[in-house]
């Protein structure tokens, strides 16, 4: 197993990333010129070696839910092609089918319209998406969390740490 400075090493050399600190020491790399709302290929490189790079656009990956696929074992050159290839899945745009509004979406739609939406936690945490200024503001409580300059950004977010609509 490559450790978190290997794969921090390899990583880096894909100069098209930026690199985001998390909490609890994890990184983050993101592509923002991707084509896609997506943008994170690397989530949550851990220093214990853990981590995730995104594949949900791809063939021939097992991934969970949220396309990702887990790195803990992965060779550096096994590690070097899955992320060339997910940068090249999401530099191309395919269009996609119209999806049914979900109760996530009513959710967003809510906080579209102006109004604040709540989201539920895995260990009972609650936090509130707010719509200001043309911005997408994530709160604990009294708390800024994040900033997003899209809906679909901070929904990707709030999905990824867990959280459901309230």
């Amino acid at each position: 197993m490559l450790s978190f400075e290997e794969k921090l090493a390899i990583i880096e050399t894909f100069p098209q990333l930026e690199r985001k600190n998390v909490s609890l020491g994890r990184v983050n790399f993101h592509y923002d010129e991707s084509a896609h709302d997506k943008k994170i290929v690397v989530f949550h490189l851990h220093p214990g070696g853990n981590g995730f790079v995104y594949a949900g656009l791809l063939r021939g990956y097992e991934t969970d839910e949220r396309g990702f696929v887990n790195i803990r074992e992965s060779s550096a050159e096994e590690l070097r092609a899955l992320i060339d290839d997910s940068i090249r899945s999401l530099s191309i745009k395919v269009p996609e089918a119209p999806q049914p509004k979900s109760r996530r979406k009513q959710a967003a739609a809510g906080a579209r319209d102006g109004m604040a939406s709540m989201w539920s936690g895995p260990d009972g945490q609650s936090l509130e998406l707010r719509r200001e200024d043309d911005l997408w503001y994530v709160y604990a409580g009294l708390n800024l969390e994040m900033v997003f300059e899209t809906s679909d950004e901070a929904e990707e977010y709030l999905n990824e740490e867990g959280f459901k609509p309230a």
